[in-house]
């Protein structure tokens, strides 16, 4: 097992090692803390639930390797809070069971993507009774959807720096042969407790595809995020051409402070985003609106590549002032499920 040191999760946690060989967990609501400014009160990471939930059966800490405390799920999502009881660092774990293909499957694309720093570095992989092995990943500090809804939208120069960022993570997995499929904003975090350096939290529901060919034909995702070619049922698709419908989806959230597609139930949503019809607001700057446009074109083959989209000119030339902000202030709405065929 390989450990490597990784930053402070934002989670309010003490872990701290009695005599007796027994570990003392408190929330750091129980300890004295300087009091924060009104600002960064505002603007502190929120853990909002994943698109795709799931129950466990594990309950309370329990330590894994004689140095990983895992704490329980994380709320709605996949992933577990870990503290490495020895730094006091503060980990994420994902659950794999011995023998899984998608485990398996999940493991490899991390390691195909060690060192560009397009996901959460891997901390380890530790073996626990039953056949369970636990994968390890740096902690984080917040997600880009709590960032997001907690400012109602950004303003272009920021969203530019962060969605330039997010584009360069997902040009880095499909080089490395990995299609994402449910991408969305919950899907990035920040590696540091400034909020300037964006990554991929994890690779789940990630395919390892090879070569050039990266036909899918499986169904899933959120439904706000879910490419039109996805929806046709029995026909396969472009992998890497649904990541970057899904990649015009969060720049629109992002700058507009809504999904570009909405509809209360599930039909008149996947009506909609058949269509590929919906307004960009006119208050963004003219290259914002050009590639939220190019990006969420209904023929995947009209869509620029994850190569391509890092040279468009709206992330590689200065912004130019904005005629004014759009009326849409709307907050991010929370993600649902979408249902696997």
């Amino acid at each position: 097992m390989r450990v490597a040191v990784s930053r402070q999760h934002p989670l309010h946690l003490q872990v701290t090692q009695t005599s007796n060989g027994k570990f003392l967990v408190r929330n750091h609501q129980d300890v004295q803390q300087p009091k924060k400014s009104e600002e960064t009160a505002t603007v502190s990471p929120v853990v909002f639930p994943s698109c795709e939930p799931v129950k466990t059966a594990h309950q309370g800490p329990t330590i894994l390797g004689d140095r990983f405390l895992l704490l329980g799920p994380a709320e709605g999502s996949t992933l577990y809070r870990c503290v490495d009881v020895k730094t006091g660092q503060h980990l994420v774990a994902k659950a794999l069971t011995t023998g899984d293909r998608g485990g398996e499957a999940l493991l490899q694309a991390h390691l195909r993507l060690e060192g560009t720093g397009a996901t959460s570095g891997v901390a380890g992989v530790v073996d626990a009774p039953g056949g369970r092995r636990y994968l390890l990943l740096e902690g984080h500090h917040g997600d880009l959807h709590a960032y997001v809804r907690a400012r109602r939208r950004l303003r272009e120069p920021e969203a530019r720096r962060l969605f330039r960022q997010a584009a360069r993570a997902v040009a880095k997995c499909h080089q490395n042969g990995v299609v994402l499929r449910d991408l969305k904003l919950r899907k990035f975090v920040f590696a540091d407790e400034a909020r300037t350096r964006l990554r991929l939290e994890s690779l789940e529901d990630a395919v390892i595809v090879e070569n050039s060919d990266d036909k899918l034909t499986d169904r899933r995702g959120c439904p706000a995020y879910v490419a039109p070619e996805v929806l046709c049922s029995g026909r396969a698709y472009s992998g890497k051409a649904a990541d970057i419908w899904s990649l015009g989806v969060l720049l629109f959230t992002m700058l507009v402070g809504r999904y570009p597609f909405n509809g209360a139930e599930h039909a008149s949503l996947f009506a909609k985003i058949s269509r590929a019809q919906f307004s960009v607001p006119e208050g963004l700057s003219s290259r914002a609106r050009c590639l939220v446009r190019a990006l969420l074109r209904r023929d995947p083959t009209e869509r620029p590549d994850s190569e391509d989209l890092t040279r468009h000119p709206w992330l590689v030339r200065p912004i130019k002032s904005s005629s004014g902000r759009s009326s849409h202030d709307q907050l991010v709405p929370e993600p649902t499920n979408l249902s696997q065929d």
